[in-house]
């Protein structure tokens, strides 16, 4: 009697137990389940338990194993996508093999400093094994990644799309302190904003030309994502500056040669052989001219204009031409100077760096970054010093006369005004403005809103 209190004892105890595999003794039917003890009771039990605790051990363990988790890696200078997986608790065969199958949709030496990869593993079987690699996704634009997933005991890569959708954008807005504040306060982005000033850049001088109360109004491309947000820009279409009370509208458009380039009202391009201002954000920090020397403390000739911006800001080529010298200088420091043709060159000194691949001999383009910011040689601090060289003589860059570029004519001309006018009607519709056309048989015929724009 005593043997048989102790089995129902322990059967008691086991009821409260419920592992995967085994069922509980107190759910439904529970009678039609108990199983019937005869003398040897005690032993079938003791037998039954390590198998009902070898059942819940192999589900837990099933459970762990069919758990995935994620790790996010961004990609540091250095960083080869075989040390990154290595690093991450990856077998380094299994890496091989993964990485040999993503070659086949991008190349592992392309992979850049600040480039996103996704990792899915899960976890080993063995305290001492290495996880296991589920999926790898290199995340290359927004727009674009590339995803290598196991298959198997191989690896299946693929290429995902995400295309943007375009959209066109506009904005105005006036200056009270600077372009770029208002160009802020108005929302427009700084990448559109550098592309404005350099569209202007071969008239307008932006340290002295601009006054309060001078207007800026500008038509761009936008490209967004499923959300809706921004996540780049693309080109400017239509721009115009306002200043003092004179309004200049440019529209992009290209020629029949394929020539993309920005043209006023009467197809005359803005482009001119040289720029004013070869810098973004600077600020006139020295003209040409006699003056006191800050080092040397004598009066000569400062045969260029000064520009002062932060270390590394870019510089540009004024002009499309031949690089006659990169490097150093004397007092000049970091020095590039460029032969546009048989009468112009250009210099810039005292640079922190020179632009790879700009050295003697090259071949540079209106608008491409030769150098950066510094403060080399003979400086008292960060600046450019731009010098425009005419017949081999210095002459002062804020005051050259220089002949505008191309001239629309004919059928290109007829092209344009057709672009032009598409522009002025999308400007006006964005924001909601009256907008005259050119084209209608009543001079001075006007649309009032975006409703009536067909009229």
């Amino acid at each position: 009697m005593k043997k048989l209190s102790t089995v129902l004892a322990a059967l008691a105890g086991a009821t409260a137990l419920s592992f995967a595999g085994v069922t509980s003794l107190t759910g439904p039917g529970v009678a039609d389940e108990i199983p019937i003890l005869d003398a040897n009771a005690e032993d079938q039990l003791v037998a039954a338990q390590p198998a009902a605790y070898f059942a819940a051990d192999s589900a837990s363990e099933a459970a762990q194993l069919t758990a995935t988790y994620q790790r996010q890696v961004v990609v540091g200078n250095g960083d080869t996508l075989m040390a990154l997986l290595v690093d991450n608790g990856i077998a380094r065969r299994e890496a091989h093999t993964a990485i040999t199958r993503m070659s086949e949709v991008f190349k592992p030496r392309y992979l850049k400093p600040g480039q996103e990869i996704v990792l899915t593993l899960r976890p080993a079987s063995a305290p001492e094994a290495a996880d296991s690699l589920v999926s790898m996704t290199l995340v290359e634009t927004v727009e674009r990644e590339y995803v290598v997933r196991r298959d198997g005991d191989g690896f299946l890569a693929e290429t995902l799309d995400h295309p943007l959708e375009m959209e066109i954008a506009a904005a105005e807005g006036r200056i009270e302190m600077s372009l770029f504040l208002a160009g802020e306060e108005a929302g427009v982005p700084l990448g559109v904003l550098a592309d404005l000033i350099q569209i202007y850049s071969f008239d307008v001088d932006f340290q002295r030309d601009i006054r309060e109360g001078d207007g800026f109004a500008v038509m761009y491309e936008r490209f967004v994502d499923d959300s809706g947000a921004t996540v780049r820009t693309g080109n400017i279409l239509r721009a115009s500056m306002t200043l003092s009370g004179k309004e200049r509208s440019l529209y992009r458009f290209e020629t029949e040669g394929g020539t993309v380039d920005f043209f006023d009202d009467d197809g005359k391009s803005a482009r001119r052989s040289l720029m004013r201002t070869p810098i973004n954000g600077a600020r006139l920090s020295s003209g040409f001219g006699n003056r006191k020397h800050p080092i040397l403390g004598f009066t000569k000739l400062h045969t260029g204009t000064d520009f002062a911006a932060p270390r590394g800001t870019p510089i540009y080529a004024a002009g499309s031409g031949t690089v006659e010298y990169a490097g150093r200088n004397g007092g000049y420091g970091l020095y590039v100077r460029i032969r546009h043709n048989g009468t112009y060159k250009t210099a810039y000194a005292h640079m922190s760096g020179i632009a790879r691949g700009v050295r003697k001999g090259t071949r540079v383009q209106q608008g491409q970054v030769i150098g950066y910011v510094g403060s080399t040689g003979q400086s008292t601090g960060n600046h450019l010093h731009y010098e425009v060289i005419r017949n081999g003589k210095f002459i002062n860059s804020r005051r050259m006369h220089l002949p505008s570029g191309q001239q629309l004519k004919g059928d290109e001309l007829e092209a344009f005004l057709v672009v032009k006018e598409t522009a002025d009607v999308q400007f006006a519709m964005l924001l909601r403005k009256d907008v005259e056309f050119a084209s209608t048989d009543t001079p001075g015929a006007t649309c009032q809103g975006p409703e009536s724009a067909p009229c």
